[in-house]
Order: C-alpha cells, then sequence, then structure tokens
C-alpha cells in the first residue's frame, strides 16, 4: 500500500482537469485512492493534449499510408523516402495557450519542441515554418503578440542554426483572445537508420540526457488542454523556458551517440516531460519502467516528486541504452556540456513505478496509462449548408484599382516581410526559395534534389462549410508544392478548434476531418504526423476552425523549378483551370464589403490531380518557369504579387463580370508565363490533357492593367504591399 501524501478532493481532482467519472476509472484501474503524484500523473496523460480523447476516434480515419511512407502517426515524427538512401522526418505542433501567455517563451519553447521531435528521430533540422494567427490588428494585445511571438521564433530557431522556409500570417477577431503558434520543422535522415521511441529488453539502462529539470512548465500539458478565462496570469509558471543553445549541443550529441549503435529507444520529453516520454517508451515496448528520481539532475532545490514528473523544463531526452556502451554514450554527453544520468531500468512487470527519497510515490499499470485513456465519441451536430452566393447579387466596388490595392496592402494581404526578414532564412547554406513565394525551397546537401515546404488553411471557408474547408486546406497546400514544379509527398497537420464538448464545434471538428480525408486520399498526399490543439476558447468564444496542413514535396532536380513572378516581358500569360465566378467567403467579400457569408468555393479533387499534373509536366520540361496559383484575393492578387517581385508590369482581359472574374476564388486554378512561340503548343496540351486553360494577356510595362476594369502602377501596389507590416508595428 502506497501511502497517501495529500488528501485527494474534488477540487483537486477538478483542477487537474480530470472529469469525475474519469476519476472514478482511475479507482476502478488501479484499485484504491491515488497518491498526490499518480493524479499528476494520470493528469498528464489523460489530458487532451496528450491523450486525443475527443479527437482519436476521427484522426483513425485519415489516410496515413503510401508508397513512400516509412513511419506514420504515433512516432515523434513522420517520415517518407525521398531516394537514394535518404528520408525526409517531419511534423508540425502547436503551442498556442503558452504563447498567448507568454509570448516569447511559449513561441520560442514551440520552435524548440518540434526541433526535438525531428532529431529524436535521429534527422538533423533543415528547414522550419510557422503558422501565426492573431487577432483584428487594433485589438489592445495583439501587437504585443505579434512582436513577442516573431521574436521568440525567431531567436530560438536562428540561434540552433535551421532556415525558416515559410509560414503565414493572419489576422481575425476570433483570435483576440487565443491566438495560434503552430511550429513545423523538418530533417533529413538516413532511411535505414531511424529512432523510435519503443523500448526492448529488460533489465536496461533507462538515461536521462540533456539539461537539467526545473519548475518551468510544471502542468502545461493540463494548462493547454482548457479554456481560458480571467485566472489566464496564475497560468503564466505553466509556460517552459527555452534555451537554443543547450538543445544545438543536444542535437550534436544525440546525432553522435546514434551513430555509435548505443541507442535502443529515444524519446523526447515533451508535455508531461519525464511522465510522457517514460509511459511512452514502456508501453510501446511492453515493458515497465522503474525510475529513481533521486537521480534527476535539478537545477532547482528541494523538487517534488510531483514537480519532477511533470515539469516541461526544454531540452531533455529519455533514452534506453545498450548496457555496454554506457562509457562511451556518457563521455559524449559530458564532452557537449550535457547532463547524463541513468534514472531507471527497464523491467518485466508492465508497472510504472516512481521512487523518491526512498519511498514508492507511484506504482501504476503502464500500459492503462495510455491504453485505458478515456475515448470519447463527442456527439456533434451537422453545420448548416450556407447559401452559394451569385456574383450578380455581389455589388462591384465603386474603384477597382483601390480595391486591388486594399487587398494586397491591407491586415491579410500585405507582405509578410516584416516578419520573415527576423528569421534567418539561409543557415546551412541550402535555402534555394525563401519566404514569399508559393512555397519554401532548400537543396537536399550533397545532392541535386530539393525539397519543397507549405504551410496553409483558410479558416473562412472552414467555418462557413467545414468540410469543403477541410478539402481546401490540403488541395492548397498540394497547389503551393506542385507551383514550384515539385512532386507532393506528405503532410503533417495542425488541427486547431474550440471546445470539443460542445456539439456545433465538435461537427466543425468532425467535418474538416472528412474533408482533409478525402483531400489527402485522392490526392495521394497521406498525413504522416499531427497535433490537435482543442479548447482554444476564452470566456467561451471559439476561434474560427484552423486546421493548418503542412506540406512537403520533392524536385528532382532543384534547377529546374518555377517561382511566383514574371521574369521578362513580352510573356503570354494563360491561367489553368477555369475562370473566375466564386465570391462566397473570398477575401474580395471580407475586407472590400466587410461581408463573412457564402458559401466557400468547392473543391473538385479530380479536377485539382489533372491540372497540378499538366503544371508538373510542364515546369519539369523547362516550358514554363514562372506560375502561381490562384488563392486568396482570385486573379486580381495573383497577378498582383507576380507583378510586384520584379516591378514587371501586365495587360490583360477578362470576360464576365469583371469582380468575380479578377477577385472570384474558384480552385486549382494558375497563372502561367512563358514565352509567346510556345502558346499553342501549351495550349493544345492542356486540351489534350483535360483541362482548361485562357490566354488572358501578355507581361511588360510598368503597369497592371485590365483592359476596360483597372490600371494601377506596380510601384504603387509595391508600396501598399511592403509598407502595411512595419507600418503597424511602428505604430503608424
Amino acid at each position: 500500500m502506497i501511502p497517501n501524501d495529500i488528501k485527494i478532493t474534488p477540487e483537486l481532482i477538478q483542477s487537474h482537469g480530470l472529469k469525475p467519472d474519469e476519476y472514478d476509472r482511475i479507482l476502478e484501474l488501479i484499485g484504491r485512492e491515488p497518491t498526490f503524484t499518480e493524479l499528476g500523473i494520470f493528469s498528464a496523460m489523460w489530458n487532451e493534449h496528450c491523450s486525443y480523447k475527443s479527437s482519436k476516434k476521427w484522426l483513425k480515419t485519415l489516410p496515413t499510408t503510401g508508397p513512400r511512407v516509412l513511419v506514420g502517426p504515433g512516432e515523434n515524427a513522420g517520415v517518407v523516402d525521398i531516394g537514394d538512401g535518404q528520408a525526409v522526418v517531419f511534423k508540425m505542433e502547436s503551442h498556442n495557450h503558452p504563447s498567448y501567455i507568454e509570448p516569447y517563451q511559449g513561441a520560442a519553447t514551440g520552435v524548440g519542441g518540434i526541433l526535438r521531435d525531428v532529431f529524436t528521430m535521429g534527422a538533423r533540422p533543415v528547414a522550419a515554418m510557422n503558422a501565426l494567427r492573431f487577432g483584428e490588428p487594433d485589438h489592445p494585445r495583439t501587437k504585443h503578440l505579434v512582436s513577442g511571438v516573431v521574436s521568440g521564433v525567431g531567436g530560438y530557431g536562428n540561434s540552433f542554426g535551421v532556415p525558416t522556409v515559410g509560414g503565414e500570417v493572419e489576422f481575425h477577431a476570433s483570435y483576440n483572445g487565443n491566438c495560434l503558434v503552430n511550429a513545423f520543422a523538418a530533417g533529413l535522415a538516413d532511411s535505414d537508420k531511424i529512432f523510435l521511441a519503443k523500448a526492448e529488453g529488460v533489465g536496461l539502462p533507462v538515461v536521462y540526457l540533456g539539461a537539467k529539470t526545473g519548475r518551468d512548465g510544471v502542468g502545461g500539458a493540463t494548462m493547454a488542454s482548457a479554456e481560458f478565462d480571467d485566472t489566464i496570469e496564475e497560468k503564466r509558471p505553466t509556460v517552459q523556458v527555452g534555451d537554443p543553445f543547450t538543445e544545438k549541443c543536444l542535437l550534436e550529441a544525440c546525432l553522435e551517440l546514434m551513430k555509435t549503435g548505443a541507442v535502443i529507444a529515444i524519446q523526447d520529453m515533451g508535455a508531461a516531460g519525464l511522465t510522457c516520454s517514460a509511459v511512452e517508451m514502456g508501453a510501446s515496448g511492453d515493458l515497465g519502467i522503474e525510475l529513481d528520481l533521486d537521480k534527476v539532475p535539478c537545477r532547482e532545490e528541494n523538487m517534488s516528486a510531483y514537480e519532477m514528473m511533470l515539469s516541461e523544463s526544454q531540452e531533455r531526452m529519455l533514452m534506453v541504452l545498450r548496457p555496454e556502451k554506457e562509457a562511451e554514450a556518457e563521455a559524449i554527453f559530458k564532452k557537449w556540456g550535457l547532463d547524463f544520468a541513468i534514472v531507471g531500468v527497464t523491467t518485466d512487470t508492465l508497472r510504472f513505478i516512481v521512487k523518491h527519497q526512498g519511498d514508492i510515490v507511484a506504482d501504476l499499470p503502464i500500459k492503462k496509462l495510455g491504453d485505458e485513456a478515456p475515448e470519447y465519441d463527442r456527439p456533434w451536430v451537422q453545420w448548416e449548408q450556407p447559401p452559394v452566393l451569385k456574383a450578380a447579387d455581389i455589388a462591384e466596388p465603386d474603384d477597382y484599382a483601390k480595391a486591388l490595392t486594399t487587398l494586397v496592402g491591407n491586415a491579410n494581404g500585405s507582405s509578410r516581410r516584416w516578419v520573415y526578414e527576423q528569421y534567418d532564412t539561409l543557415i546551412q547554406g541550402n535555402s534555394a526559395a525563401t519566404p514569399g513565394g508559393d512555397a519554401g525551397v532548400i537543396r537536399v546537401d550533397g545532392t541535386n534534389k530539393g525539397l519543397t515546404f507549405s504551410v496553409d488553411v483558410n479558416p473562412r471557408y472552414c467555418v462557413a462549410d467545414p468540410y469543403e474547408g477541410g478539402k481546401q486546406a490540403v488541395a492548397e497546400v498540394w497547389r503551393n508544392l506542385t507551383a514550384v514544379g515539385s512532386e507532393p509527398l506528405a503532410a503533417t497537420d495542425n488541427l486547431n478548434f474550440g471546445n470539443p464538448e460542445k456539439p456545433e464545434i465538435m461537427g466543425q471538428f468532425v467535418g474538416c476531418i472528412k474533408g482533409i480525408g478525402e483531400a489527402c486520399s485522392t490526392l495521394e498526399f497521406p498525413i504522416v504526423s499531427g497535433n490537435v490543439s482543442l479548447y482554444n476558447e476564452t470566456h467561451g468564444e471559439a476561434i474560427l476552425p484552423t486546421p493548418a496542413i503542412g506540406g512537403v514535396g520533392l524536385l528532382p532536380l532543384v534547377s529546374v523549378r518555377a517561382s511566383a513572378d514574371f521574369k521578362a516581358e513580352g510573356q503570354a500569360i494563360v491561367v489553368i483551370g477555369g475562370k473566375g465566378s466564386h465570391l462566397g467567403a473570398s477575401q474580395y467579400l471580407c475586407d472590400i464589403l466587410g461581408r463573412e457569408e457564402g458559401a466557400p468555393p468547392p473543391v473538385d479533387l479530380e479536377a485539382e490531380k489533372r491540372r497540378g499534373t499538366l503544371v508538373r509536366q510542364f515546369i519539369g520540361s523547362g516550358r514554363v518557369t514562372s506560375v502561381h496559383d490562384i488563392s486568396s484575393g482570385g486573379l486580381g492578387v495573383a497577378l498582383a504579387e507576380m507583378c510586384m517581385k520584379t516591378g514587371i508590369g501586365a495587360t490583360i482581359k477578362v470576360d464576365g463580370p469583371a469582380h468575380a472574374a479578377l477577385f472570384g476564388e474558384d480552385q486549382g486554378r494558375y497563372v502561367l508565363a512563358f514565352d509567346p512561340e510556345r502558346l499553342d503548343a501549351i495550349l493544345e496540351d492542356a486540351i489534350d490533357a483535360g483541362v482548361e486553360a485562357h490566354h488572358i494577356g501578355t507581361t511588360g510595362g510598368t503597369e497592371l492593367v485590365v483592359e476596360g476594369v483597372l490600371n494601377v502602377s506596380v510601384a504603387n501596389l509595391k508600396a501598399a504591399h511592403e509598407n502595411w507590416f512595419p507600418n503597424y508595428m511602428a505604430g503608424a
């Protein structure tokens, strides 16, 4: 019988995020009242952040396999074969709640955590992205959050030494009380040298690696599984504190150790720290784990067992080691100035036993901590199908030139240069295309291949019609990777939603998952890793459903690719995929007319495949070097962006209602520019492929001209585009 150290009360149970029926389940599983430490362990393992108890049922429906997939969901990151004995390892994860409470450290440790997820698999990180969402620009907290989050992302990633190659930043009132910070990282590894978290063998040492344990982040995973209210400032101690220089040492030490053959299993200490890493390693290998907390390196005095087990101090790993390699392993970590301590042993008991100061403070069934976590089939309601808005029923702008200038020069349409210039985009020397285009591109070191990266989602679409919004998020990322000429390989997701206990929120989640699943299946773009972030609400106000998708593509030759700019005067401009017609849930409707309504544009996935395949063929054969996909803001914004990058203007002609033709967001479309002598052959090839293609104009001059509609200086567009963000941050 384990003595009880603190009386377990209903209030204590509630403060740990456990429902009364969940606590009753704990009593049933262990046959007695838990200790305070055991209550903390269950709280950590059974919260939403770690157990996926509200989402697990639906996540199982996503396509996760494919001919290139080596490791799918369930490990620290997904692994995809890129040929020549190499693999790309990647994942995206949220740090939303911590970043709202303490923006710099919340964002910084989000970057640190996702980098550890990648290198714990044996991969050297080679690229990072982030997807950030903030409240209204004029909300009193927004500028503070933008400044802190961007500084945190840059401060950690730049110091660690990984290039940030892409991302997105958007503003909307629904994020006033909950900003979103989704961090992505990718690394390269030998495809036959991937390290997993599955412990194997009895009586083997369990080793603590990295930085010392402190009190920062205690209860962080539980905090991340709850709504915010007026007690938000009291949650500040649950935010972790990062040290990127220690993490860089940890990376080098881990990769050096992995080459020795010493590592049997390795796991990042992320959410729920020592608890989650030890339980996951043991349970996945059908082994027990016994820990002695007296051997855990601590940076603070008199830490309790509860604090040590739930601390989320950063830059730490847990490993199962081959005993004969102990001295060699320890020498490597000492060389890098890191702690190395044998803190436990694997057993055949299937028990998770934790000792502290001579007492057993926890003795729990290790498999049931994870396998018996609650799994809910939350009730959900079908979303109402929004009306399809006809272009004829939507007002045209009084001034088309002014409308286009607004769309490229406001909070959500302006350049993100102010943001990405604070990130190191060139470190490691392999960046081929930095932020600002359709996709980031890096050269695979030592080869002629390239990897491409994109992250995207349109929350306006997802709230209007979750199913179509989920499809579009996947299709948009797939399209971005295609637009540079790469073969889309696989995706990771970061599913950000409100309170799943509300049927309408759960309906949003279910709809988005169904749309994501269908798009991934049809486009052969499997989900290999990901994260779910729920309870993004403050005082009951939920964020827009934001299922961010991160994608990775492969370029056979990194030098043979396209970019989203006009490269010369006198080139033919062709639109692949049809004309603009759909203004429902569009950027035009929102930013020019102040309306957020109507059905989003539907996504024809089979048409996406045909069009994307054709575009990649054009790029791969060197016939087309200027390509940009058409997304938010429609054809008008796509053309403006292509003009602004080089200062080369264009003259085009559109048919039908001009506002629909220019600002309609019909899906699956691309703008191409190329030498005019290739025009007839390209149009003919499009017909043969069953793809609609229209020659709409020619590049040249210093203005963007739409005949009979608008004439605007490219320089004026660029000034509006470039100035919004720095002016906003400067208080202008």
